[in-house]
């Protein structure tokens, strides 16, 4: 069985990334930069903002953060993202969700120039992937296909099954794996809370993608012999952190799989430098 190694992939992205960048500034071209909006002092996103900080220093991004209180207005920020929008040496703008009651996330992302919006968030992003357009693909489902490519396990062909459908990952990853390719064509079912047997839905699955966010609750009896197992959630209990399968029964069935955590995890980070890059290559060329 393949344990995949998100941790590791993403460190060598960040390496490759590195690479690009300082071969990019020596041609004296500027370094890419990543606007990051923190709005209140929520612990999880200090720490999820201070590993992004962190990603960018490694891969020779410039990291621009923005700390606004609990108590800033619509209008604050707002014409912080708008400022953003309009600096040059700007080519990702990450704004830290969840923000604080009484502040419209959605209207906040609206306002992201789509051209900069490297979480892929935006309408029109989602719009582009919908259509098989190029356009920022959300971090999570793109570092999942990302793990698949490196670990040499296409889907073309395949049954996948996706359980969870969020705007974030369970709707984009589906739309990624039907995609036209190696690492797309697989027939897709879309699994969630009012499936009607979801056990047997699972043992469909050449391959299974979690992302429902109840700790172990795909179990091995639901999975088939030699899937390849995906594991999204992240789930904190009194023994730390799990994810949406129950990782011992699971591995025994499963040919390849994701911990948690050192899976997917990683991966958003590195996507999101790999958008933030791939904004700065386009619009520095």
């Amino acid at each position: 069985m393949i344990v995949i190694d998100g941790k590791k992939t993403a460190q060598d992205i960040r390496a490759e990334l590195a690479a690009e960048v300082s071969a990019g500034t020596a041609s004296g071209r500027r370094a890419p930069g990543l606007a990051v909006i923190l709005v209140g002092a929520d612990p999880a996103s200090q720490v999820y903002v201070r590993n992004k900080e962190k990603g960018c220093a490694e891969a020779g991004i410039a990291s621009f953060a923005y700390y606004l209180p609990a108590t800033a207005s619509q209008q604050d920020l707002l014409k912080l993202i708008e400022e953003c929008n309009v600096r040059p040496d700007v080519d990702g703008i990450l704004l830290q969700l969840p923000l604080p009651d009484g502040l419209d996330a959605q209207a906040c992302l609206l306002a992201i120039d789509p051209a900069k919006d490297v979480d892929g968030f935006h309408p029109e992003s989602v719009g582009r992937l919908s259509l098989g357009l190029p356009g920022f693909v959300s971090c999570t489902p793109a570092g999942i296909i990302e793990l698949l490519r490196r670990y040499n396990l296409p889907t073309r062909g395949k049954k996948a099954v996706v359980v969870g459908r969020s705007d974030i990952v369970g709707k984009p990853l589906a739309l990624l794996l039907t995609r036209p390719g190696e690492y797309g064509d697989a027939t897709v079912t879309m699994c969630h809370s009012r499936t009607p047997d979801l056990a047997a839905e699972c043992r469909t699955a050449d391959f299974l993608f979690l992302a429902i966010g109840k700790p172990r609750l795909i179990t091995g009896d639901m999975v088939r012999q030699g899937a390849v197992v995906i594991d999204v959630g992240i789930n904190r209990g009194p023994d730390g952190l799990c994810g949406d399968a129950d990782y011992e029964s699971v591995s025994a069935k499963a040919s390849a799989i994701t911990p948690v955590p050192g899976g997917v995890g990683p991966m958003t980070i590195a996507m999101l430098l790999m958008n933030t890059v791939q904004s700065w290559r386009q619009r520095t060329a």
